[in-house]
């Protein structure tokens, strides 16, 4: 048995470290500071900086499809785990979330198209303010304590996810360029030998590995967008599950999981939202504030959010097909509607995707990413801060 006297505290910095907020809070810093970069004396540095090249491709170009291809593996595991052990592993927990999580995406894609109609070139990035940021929003959930009852947080993670997922059908389905049926067959082939892998219970993580490298090169190349090869990827990792231990720590995806979690993080995302969100505001003016695509990104994200994510949940509840999150209150759930607003990684990834050769509507897309989500974050603390739960108990577990 361990000594409590020889038991030492932990420190305030591996806390933090530790903490749900930590990811959330590095990438706002991250996110602060490109801002900063881009607008201070360095600018001309930051912007030159991304722009190196390295090989076939520029910084910021390994950053977006290389860099993020490890996130999008991460949310494909997250997306195979919750699906089949977690939070989304049965129809009854799927369906709050779920309906949420389309309201939550239709919503915002129908306000930002109604705000760029008749501009057919603004019109591509409909898609932009459809998803939530999981990090920066379970890190405000986080930074507000027990204001906000853990059944929300939960509902919330399992709402990003599907989010996530709806996300990357998205980029696969309408972002993507003329298509190689003979880089598309490599992949193909790659993904039937993982199958065979997983079907032969190899459960070793170097082979998946190694051809999931081959097979991002194939959806590179492909015009399939190079990140979704990190998604297939995790769809093929064995996840042992038995009912003695259903989330067993030992299966090779759960290994996958905690070896990547802490450099998609600390590392990956930060650098992700650095690269990105600095947008110069010199010359920013009113105009740039009303352009269609910055008032699209910023009404879909604050107002379409919150409107879709809760008008779903409350309809959901009110037909009874599912039950409201225990002790919150419906305050409680449409100050987390609110906070789904907050879409910063991955709407700025899907803007990028919409415009890639023109640097103007890029700028409109990070400004109103950076207007929708601020309105979001600092509207939807206000309301979680004012609100209480209903003080239901949970229902005992049968």
């Amino acid at each position: 048995m361990t000594n409590p006297a020889r038991v030492r505290p932990l420190s305030a910095a591996r806390e933090f470290l530790q903490s749900e907020a930590a990811g959330g809070v590095v990438l706002m810093v991250a996110a602060a500071l490109g801002l900063v970069a881009a607008n201070s004396a360095w600018a001309e540095d930051y912007f030159h900086a991304l722009h190196i090249e390295i090989g076939p491709f520029s910084l910021l170009h390994w950053i977006n499809d290389g860099l993020m291809s490890i996130f999008f593996l991460l949310v494909g595991v997250e997306i195979k785990r919750e699906m089949l052990d977690g939070q989304l592993a049965t129809w009854p927990r799927r369906i709050l979330p779920g309906l949420a999580a389309m309201g939550g995406m239709a919503a915002p894609a129908l306000i930002y198209l109604t705000v760029t109609q008749g501009d057919a070139e603004a019109m591509r990035g409909w898609a932009t303010p459809a998803a939530t940021d999981i990090a920066f929003t379970l890190g405000v959930l986080a930074l507000l304590g027990p204001k906000v009852p853990i059944s929300l947080k939960i509902f919330v993670t399992a709402l990003a996810i599907l989010d996530d997922l709806g996300a990357v059908l998205i980029i696969a389905i309408f972002y993507t360029d003329d298509l190689s049926l003979l880089w598309l067959g490599g992949g193909a082939a790659i993904v039937a030998v993982l199958a065979v892998l997983n079907w032969r219970g190899v459960r070793l993580l170097w082979p998946y590995l190694l051809l999931g490298l081959g097979l991002w090169v194939c959806v590179l190349q492909s015009g399939v967008h190079a990140t979704v090869a990190g998604v297939i990827l995790a769809m093929t990792i064995p996840l042992k599950r038995s009912p003695a231990r259903p989330d067993d720590p030992s299966s090779p995806l759960h290994k996958l999981e905690h070896a990547l979690a802490g450099t998609v993080a600390f590392a990956i995302v930060p650098i992700f939202g650095f690269a990105n969100a600095g947008v110069s505001l010199e010359g920013l003016g009113l105009e740039a504030l009303l352009a269609p695509v910055t008032l699209g990104v910023a009404a879909g994200l604050f107002a379409g959010k919150q409107v879709g994510v809760f008008a779903a949940s409350w309809l959901t509840i009110k037909l009874k097909l599912a039950d409201r999150p225990d002790d919150a209150s419906m305050l409680q759930l449409y100050g987390v509607a609110l906070l789904c607003g907050i879409g910063f990684t991955m709407s700025l990834f899907i803007g990028l995707l919409a415009f890639p050769s023109s640097e103007t509507l890029q700028s409109e897309v990070k400004l109103g990413v950076l207007v929708g989500s601020a309105l979001s974050t600092l509207v939807g603390v206000v309301v979680l801060s004012l609100a209480r739960g209903d003080g239901r108990a949970a229902a005992p577990a049968s």
